[in-house]
């Protein structure tokens, strides 16, 4: 049993701002990048997606290429950012980001989700998913792939790294 974890395609937004659980118009070029996911993908048994408008249209795409009716599971959007939604991050004062990185597991200067939280409600649902012991994909968003590479315990270095649009992990 294998999950597949596929980040949603470009969302028309300018680069540097903030946008966790916005819900985002995608760009132009959906129907290139959809097609060029479709291509890393293997069939599966299960399709599940974060509600957000940019995951479900990949996860329609994806649906009709394998036949598939895609679930929709709110444990799958991205980190709630509360206050810094829609912001360009070079316009968020920085005390609350020096608040945020003192603290990263815990703090919550934006008034959303701490990552802790974030990290334990990705790490329940990709358990559930597991457990039902059939091959899924998910589509998710680069946050979500990321806290799935995440030990509870661990350093949180995941969270540095990058997930391109599109870009697919099995795990």
């Amino acid at each position: 049993m294998a999950l597949t974890l596929i980040r949603h395609t470009q969302p028309a937004v300018k680069p540097g701002i903030c946008y966790g659980r916005t819900d985002l118009a995608l760009a132009h070029t959906f129907a290139e990048e959809a097609d060029a996911v479709l291509a890393k993908l293997e069939p599966a048994e299960a399709l599940v997606s974060s509600p957000l408008g940019r995951c479900r249209a990949l996860a329609e795409r994806i649906g009709f290429a394998f036949h598939l009716q895609p679930a929709y599971d709110r444990r799958l959007q991205e980190m709630d950012f509360g206050a810094w939604e829609g912001q360009d991050w070079n316009d968020i004062p920085r005390t609350e980001l020096d608040a945020w990185a003192a603290d990263f597991l815990h703090a919550r200067p934006h008034g959303g989700e701490s990552v802790h939280a974030f990290v334990a409600r990705v790490h329940e649902v990709l358990a559930e998913l597991r457990q039902v012991g059939i091959s899924c994909l998910v589509v998710t968003h680069a946050g979500v792939i990321k806290a799935s590479t995440v030990a509870k315990s661990a350093e949180f270095s995941a969270f540095q790294t990058s997930v391109e649009y599109g870009g697919v992990l099995r795990i």
